[in-house]
């Protein structure tokens, strides 16, 4: 189960908070937490009735262009409040943890919302997820390393992958021309993304 920290990391009001990590959190529902960690279905509030997961995310529904940037933010409004109501009735809660955790969300309450404000905020970090899960699959499936020289180095080369996936260059033309720049002694190719013009 993950905590408010693991959940909302380090952001201020500037950044954004999860919606897909704050669903895992709450979306569960009352009775499945409660008979989970033994305690009273009253502790555990729910983003159930919050307007759905999937069905009608707003965000998702914005995406697609059923509405602007206007419209999504009106129809958070009902949404925020009740999603207010619900906190503010969470920190009542018997149990600490839940207590707390909507005590910390209150407390970041603006990055709860950076998406219908901030133009390319993204209501999720699945864009993210999807980018690092290929350093996970390796991690995984190579046992890691067993030297901090060999941890650097697979940090590196997974970053440069990663980066030649989100820009479409070709990895090993990247890679060619970063051995003949070593050999040379000239200048490595910039990973940084070329501006068209």
């Amino acid at each position: 189960m993950q905590n408010a920290e693991t959940i909302l990391g380090s952001i201020n009001h500037r950044r954004a908070a999860c919606g897909e990590s704050l669903q895992a959190r709450f979306g569960g529902g009352p009775t499945e937490k409660a008979r989970a960690t033994g305690t009273s279905p009253a502790a555990y509030p729910t983003l159930r009735g919050l307007g759905g997961r999937k069905a009608s995310w707003l965000p998702d529904r914005f995406r697609a262009g059923e509405y602007d940037r206007k419209a999504l933010q009106r129809r958070l409004i009902p949404l925020q409040a009740r999603l207010g109501r619900l906190l503010r009735r969470g920190e009542e809660s018997p149990d600490r943890k839940a207590a707390g955790l909507c005590r910390e969300l209150r407390k970041w309450w603006p990055a709860l919302w950076s998406f219908a404000r901030v133009e390319g905020v993204e209501p999720t970090n699945n864009g993210a997820e999807r980018a690092l899960r290929p350093a996970v699959l390796w991690r995984k499936g190579s046992f890691g390393s067993n030297s901090e020289p060999g941890s650097r180095f697979a940090e590196r080369l997974l970053t440069v992958v990663a980066s030649c996936r989100q820009q479409g260059r070709p990895l090993l033309g990247l890679l060619i021309a970063a051995g003949d720049a070593a050999r040379q002694g000239t200048a490595a190719p910039s990973l940084l993304p070329t501006r068209p013009g």
